[in-house]
């Protein structure tokens, strides 16, 4: 009589020997969070949408009868940007590219410096200034850009590049954001680590903390980048010489102009349109650096 062989099977985690598992239930979706979010998504998406659309129309089909179809009028609208006061609207574009691209990258480097000493080192006032940095924070930005146009005057850099550019190199909310992930990021012991070997606090924060950090510095770049793009009150207060206006204090003075010449509008739809085309591609090239592990550039065991 042959004897049979029994297969003993390891019971899943979370359910006791000799229990049945049944199929895996169905998460129900909750319809009041779910229409909420859809409900914001159409509010957010719509003008946008409605943007898209717009600049793809003509003068004539624009004020005529608007529908959500696309018109045939994208390039002559281009065009006709490119054309206006001998293509004055890419000098605001590089202007804006200017103003974020080298302020959000002054900011950062600030930020990392800040909230990595902030995080890592212990010193009398320490919390102060770290509370002071948060009262900045909720500081509305209207009420700094008087004061910062006084201290600038005195200095005769208004109407400057450097009017736009050094009241964004220090961002508190930047700086809030690096501790907070310095924190988090760079364990203590891999710190003392790099001390106990020999190294520098200069080389422990570029080749150890700075690796670590790379994530978070990315989202305080690209918050910086996208506050600096839309910023429209400093360079309103700093600037006289519309060739060194941003894309947006440009856009607004051809909106202005459009209400004397209502063919402006098409052109200032078209520039608002081209505008966003930046940020759009800044989000598309550094989400994938969110994905980084935090311990990324470490040393691994």
């Amino acid at each position: 009589m042959s004897s049979l062989a029994v297969r003993k099977t390891r019971p899943a985690a979370g359910t006791t020997p000799g229990t049945v598992q049944g199929p895996p239930r169905r998460r129900r979706i909750a319809p009041v969070p779910t229409l909420t979010l859809l409900l914001g998504a159409v509010y957010c998406l719509l003008p946008v949408t409605w943007v898209v659309i717009a600049a793809t129309k003509s003068g004539s089909e624009l004020f005529s009868t608007f529908t959500f179809l696309p018109g045939t009028g994208f390039a002559d609208n281009v065009s006709d940007l490119s054309a206006y006061r001998d293509g004055v609207y890419w000098q605001w574009m590089a202007n804006s590219a200017l103003y974020a691209g080298l302020g959000a990258l002054l900011s950062t480097v600030v930020s990392a410096l800040s909230g990595y000493a902030l995080a890592t080192y212990r010193f009398r006032g320490r919390e102060t200034l770290f509370n002071v940095l948060l009262a900045g924070v909720l500081m509305p930005p209207v009420i700094l850009a008087v004061p910062q146009y006084l201290l600038l005057a005195e200095a005769n850099l208004t109407d400057s590049y450097l009017a736009v550019l050094l009241p964004q190199i220090l961002s508190p909310y930047g700086v809030y954001l690096a501790r907070i992930y310095a924190a988090a990021a760079v364990p203590a012991d891999v710190v003392e680590a790099g001390r106990m070997d020999g190294a520098s606090e200069w080389r422990i924060f570029t080749r150890v903390a700075l690796p670590m950090m790379v994530p978070g510095l990315v989202t305080v770049f690209l918050f910086q980048f996208v506050a600096v793009w839309n910023n429209f009150l400093l360079p309103y207060i700093m600037l006289s010489d519309d060739e060194k206006f941003p894309i947006t204090l440009g856009l607004y003075t051809l909106l202005e102009q459009g209400a004397n010449t209502p063919a402006l509008y098409t052109l200032v739809i078209t520039g608002a349109f081209l505008a966003v085309l930046p940020l759009v591609a800044l989000f598309l090239v550094v989400q994938r650096f969110w994905s980084l592990d935090l311990l990324s550039g470490a040393v691994k065991s």
